[in-house]
């Protein structure tokens, strides 16, 4: 069974490495071996990777997107997905655990999936902080 992908129009995707781009209507694609892909609406800018898990998040985006610093990105993602886990509690930790395995499996576009939700937690986090601050501060 391979992968199935709905595109959006004129959605891109990559293929191992190779920019493809859709035409102006949907369509569906079949990959029926093992790829490396990514959609572009999944990848993380440089600037963007400003929070602890956003910033894992963008070395596992390395890591699929560049077969050569693979074996040199596991260990450092593998570490800092460990020192993640402390912070956060078993509910959300759950996600860091399931990234860390599928890095250890090479499957990166599924560990950047596990991710997401943490992502969007931290999120939250950082808006509770942010909120709580500026409160603090008009007192």
């Amino acid at each position: 069974m391979g992968l199935r992908l709905t595109l959006k129009p004129n959605e891109r995707i990559l293929i191992n490495g190779c920019v493809v781009r859709n035409s102006d209507r949907r369509q569906q694609l079949m990959i029926e071996t093992h790829a490396d892909i990514v959609r572009e609406a999944d990848l993380l800018k440089e600037n963007e990777a400003r929070t602890p898990v956003k910033e894992v998040y963008f070395f596992i985006q390395a890591a699929l997107l560049d077969g050569d610093t693979r074996t040199k990105l596991v260990p450092i993602i593998q570490k800092r997905l460990g020192k993640l886990v402390p912070v956060f509690h078993d509910d959300v930790a759950k996600h860091i655990f399931e990234a860390a395995n599928h890095v250890s499996q090479a499957d990166f576009y599924k560990a950047m999936r596990a991710l997401r939700p943490l992502i969007e937690y931290e999120a939250r986090l950082f808006d509770m902080i942010q909120t709580q601050a500026t409160a603090t501060a008009a007192e």
